[in-house]
């Protein structure tokens, strides 16, 4: 498999954080975004962003942006197809995606998810955590992780099924990754979960806290 492209999801509407781009929220004199580029650009082949409204806010960032061709904020699921619809202008096979709110995950997060991708012809593998302490005691019908579907490997051969599941109103990742025989690739989630993502003012203190 050639090296992925990757995409970072911004198109969100932070509305727990009072709306904007969250991804500009300074974590440790650094913005969350400006860590995820610095994270995600080592491991993949080439880097967009995926917002919604008025690219230009972003230009000091010198990536691609493109926006959800579905209308109405339909989710995750539609800055995939936005980024696979660029990734197929690009020539390229794969994508791994992002998101923008969350600084600390994996390093090795595109390797992992590509060697969880070996022998499958559509490369479709989602990042998941197990669930610890307290809960990995809720309920959830057995299911012992945490699935992170905005942190996944996606195929662009898939790119036109995708499109056509949205636009009859699929929202929901895991639907749609089950559709196609998705693989998990399990990270681990000590001493915290990677894939913890900044939702509220008090994720931005942990964050810092984090860091420190």
């Amino acid at each position: 498999m050639t090296q992925p492209l990757g995409v970072i999801l911004a198109g969100g509407l932070a509305t727990r954080m009072g709306g904007g781009d969250k991804g500009r929220l300074q974590v440790g004199g650094q913005s969350l975004l400006s860590r995820v580029i610095d994270r995600l650009s080592p491991q993949v082949a080439g880097m967009a962003l995926n917002a919604n409204g008025d690219p230009e806010r972003f230009a000091d960032l010198r990536l691609p942006v493109i926006a959800d061709s579905i209308e109405g904020f339909a989710g995750p699921l539609a800055g995939v197809l936005a980024g696979l619809d660029w990734a197929a202008d690009q020539g390229a096979e794969t994508i791994v995606t992002a998101a923008a709110d969350t600084p600390f995950f994996p390093q090795d997060l595109v390797a992992r998810l590509t060697a969880a991708a070996d022998g499958m012809d559509h490369p479709l593998v989602m990042a998941v955590t197990p669930r610890t302490g307290d809960e990995a005691l809720k309920s959830g019908g057995g299911k012992r992780v945490n699935r992170h579907p905005a942190f996944g490997l996606w195929p662009v051969a898939l790119r036109d099924d995708l499109r056509a599941a949205l636009q009859v109103g699929l929202r929901k990742v895991v639907l749609w990754t089950d559709r196609h025989q998705g693989r998990e690739a399990l990270f681990e989630a000590e001493p915290f979960d990677p894939f913890f993502n900044i939702n509220t003012p008090e994720d931005l203190a942990r964050a810092e806290a984090l860091l420190a």
